[in-house]
């Protein structure tokens, strides 16, 4: 390299953001091009580095999903490290990543999917780290999903061989409570409610799915000619109903069919209750 040609970080990042490579090796190829940019991504290419940006516009729909909480259950993160196989998902090796992947979330707090790429594990940042996988393994790899919860206290659950991962937010934090946020956890898995309960609803849900019951009872031949009163007065017992099979503390409890989860949770401590929870599934 000529001892006049100066490699500015605005290049260094000109590389990284074309190739996906990481920081110091798009620093190493220019320096080894002497500054040549088309020379530095043959270079990088040739270093299995450019494998990121050529499979870029390849579907990663298989992954890896962990669900995790702190030591104090105060605070539970949810990650997607996706792939374009299910082979690649399974293998063991992709799995201990994804989880080292997490160990950083939590071992920074980290609060953002992107603050967790430019965080750092072992020697590189995650974002480095995760295009070294995709130069070994030859599929596109990259992280997909962060969820965060913060509550007095956080449950997490990962269901399907890493296929689903759910975190639930509680008002308490003892042994009892989150073993019971835990079994409300598996509640949200197989169920998918939309809310935690009727008032947490959107507006725009509750407006939508009002529109949709309207319209099926004006369509309805039995319905012809009947008031609007009338139609109004069904239309809203549908949507009561749509109320309790789809919002958390309404439905009817999957491990005891007799009770609601409201009623299951009272029942472990008459004021527990459910502030928040998150869902995250592959496909």
């Amino acid at each position: 390299m000529s001892t006049t040609t100066t490699i500015t970080a605005a290049e260094i990042n000109k590389l990284r953001q074309v190739t996906g490579a990481g920081m110091m090796d798009c620093r190493k190829a220019l320096v080894e091009s002497d500054g040549d940019f088309e020379k530095a991504i043959d270079y990088l290419r040739k270093k299995g580095q450019k494998v990121a940006a050529l499979r870029s516009d390849r579907e990663a729909k298989e992954g890896v999903i962990i669900a995790k909480t702190t030591d104090n259950k105060k605070t539970g993160l949810i990650i997607t490290l996706a792939c374009e196989t299910d082979f690649v998902a399974k293998n063991a090796e992709f799995v201990a990543f994804t989880q080292s992947i997490m160990d950083v979330a939590i071992k920074n707090n980290v609060k953002s999917l992107d603050e967790l790429l430019s965080a750092k594990l072992e020697n590189a940042t995650v974002s480095d780290k995760i295009n070294d996988q995709v130069a070994k393994i030859g599929e596109k790899i990259h992280l997909t999903r962060f969820e965060r919860i913060d509550a007095e206290g956080v449950a997490a659950y990962i269901h399907g061989a890493y296929r689903m991962g759910v975190l639930v937010g509680l008002n308490k934090n003892t042994e009892a409570t989150i073993e019971a946020g835990r079994e409300v956890a598996m509640q949200i898995a197989a169920m998918n409610p939309v809310a935690v309960d009727q008032d947490a609803v959107s507006p725009e849900m509750i407006e939508r799915e009002k529109a949709i019951v309207t319209d099926q009872i004006r369509n309805d031949p039995k319905m012809a000619g009947k008031p609007n009163d009338m139609i109004e007065k069904i239309a809203m017992g549908k949507l009561n109903a749509f109320f309790k099979e789809n919002t958390l503390t309404a439905q009817a409890f999957v491990k005891d069919a007799s009770k609601t989860v409201a009623e299951h949770l009272k029942s472990v401590d008459p004021s527990l209750k459910v502030t928040s929870f998150k869902r995250v599934q592959l496909g």
